[in-house]
C-alpha cells in the first residue's frame, strides 16, 4: 500500500471530485470506493465522499497494492456442503484467504473453486469470481458462492437488503453484561494503523447482535450475528465493549491455546436463487476450536 499526500488547492469541491481530479487514473466512483473503505483522510480524519474540502487542507490517500494479474485454478481440498445450478455452499478452513491479493496470489478459496467449477470465471469480478461475501483468512466456516450471473445479482441484493443471516460462534474474554445485546457503533479504518479497523465517529454504520451460549469462568461462548457486513466487524465490536475474541492478536492478544481468533461462521440462511426457497446450513466447530473450548472448560488459561 502506498500513500499520496495532497493539499487541497481550491474550495467548494466534494472530496470524491477532488480525488478524481488530482489523483491520476482514479475515477470518481473509484475514489468513492476508497473513501468507503476508510482509505482517505482529511486532516488525519476519515471523511465522507460528500465532505467539502477547504483550501490548504491535507488529504491523504492510501492506495492498495495492485490486484494480481490472473487467478489460476488449483486442485486444493474443498468442502462443498451444497450445490445446485445456481449456488455453492462451502465450509472454508482457517488459514485460507478467500481470494488472491498482494502476498497471497495462490492457495485461496477462489483458486480451489476455479479448479472444481471453471464456469465461475464468467461470474462477478475477475479476481473474485462467484464471491458475494467474505470471511477473514483465519476465520473458518460457511460461505455461499454464486455459480451464475443471475445468482450473483440475487445474492448481492439479499445481502444489501440484509436478508442473508450469518451466525458465528465466538469465544471471548469475560462474560458480556447483559448476556444478550446489540452493539451499534460505526466502523472505519483506524486513523493510525491503516491495516486495522476501529470504532470511529466517521465510520460506516455497523450493528452486531450477540447472545451468551455458555459462560465458562472468565470466558464466554457467544452466538454472534452481524446485521451489517463491515470488515472485521465482530472482532472490532467485541473488542470495543471490552470482550475481545480469544486468540485475536490484532484486536486483543494471542492465546497459547490456538494460533488464530476463535471465530467460526456456524450458520448461514438465505433464499435460493431461482427456487425462491429459504434454506439454512450449519457447520460444527472445527477441531482446533473444539480443542481450545474443551481446554477452557478444563480451566486452562487462554
Amino acid at each position: 500500500m502506498r500513500t499520496l499526500e495532497l493539499t487541497a488547492d481550491q474550495g467548494g469541491e466534494r472530496l470524491d471530485v477532488f480525488l478524481a481530479r488530482r489523483v491520476e487514473g482514479i475515477s470518481r466512483s473509484q475514489a468513492q470506493r476508497l473513501i468507503e473503505r476508510g482509505l482517505v483522510t482529511v486532516e488525519g480524519v476519515p471523511a465522507r465522499a460528500s465532505r467539502i474540502v477547504r483550501p490548504g487542507e491535507a488529504v491523504a490517500v492510501h492506495l492498495p497494492d495492485p490486484e494480481p494479474v490472473s487467478v489460476e485454478p488449483e486442485p486444493l481440498p474443498l468442502t462443498v456442503l451444497y450445490q445446485d445450478e445456481e449456488v455453492i455452499v462451502v465450509d472454508k478452513p482457517a488459514g485460507m484467504p478467500v481470494h488472491p491479493g498482494p502476498g497471497h496470489p495462490r492457495g485461496t478459496l477462489v483458486n480451489a473453486l476455479l479448479a472444481r467449477f471453471p464456469e465461475l470465471r464468467q461470474v462477478g469480478e475477475a479476481f473474485r469470481p462467484g464471491i458475494v461475501h467474505r470471511l477473514d483468512k483465519d476465520t473458518s466456516g460457511l460461505m455461499v458462492v454464486a455459480k451464475t450471473p443471475r445468482a450473483h445479482r440475487h445474492l448481492v441484493e439479499q445481502l444489501k437488503e440484509r436478508q442473508v443471516r450469518k451466525t458465528y460462534l465466538a469465544l471471548v474474554y469475560g462474560v458480556p453484561d447483559p448476556e444478550r445485546g446489540v452493539i451499534e457503533a460505526p466502523i472505519g479504518r483506524h486513523p493510525r494503523h491503516r491495516k486495522r479497523m476501529a470504532v470511529v465517529d466517521e465510520g460506516r454504520q455497523a450493528v452486531t447482535r450477540y447472545r451468551v451460549v455458555e459462560a465458562i469462568g472468565g470466558y464466554a461462548l457467544l452466538e454472534v450475528e452481524p446485521v451489517t457486513g463491515r470488515t472485521h466487524q465482530i472482532r472490532v465490536h467485541m473488542a470495543a465493549i471490552g470482550h475481545p475474541l480469544v486468540g485475536d492478536a490484532v484486536y486483543g492478544r494471542r492465546s497459547p491455546l490456538l494460533p488464530r481468533q476463535f471465530l467460526h461462521a456456524h450458520r448461514l440462511a438465505f433464499v435460493l436463487p431461482g427456487r425462491e426457497r429459504a434454506v439454512e446450513f450449519e457447520s460444527p466447530l472445527p477441531a482446533d476450536l473444539r480443542q481450545a473450548l474443551e481446554a477452557v472448560r478444563r480451566g486452562e488459561r487462554a
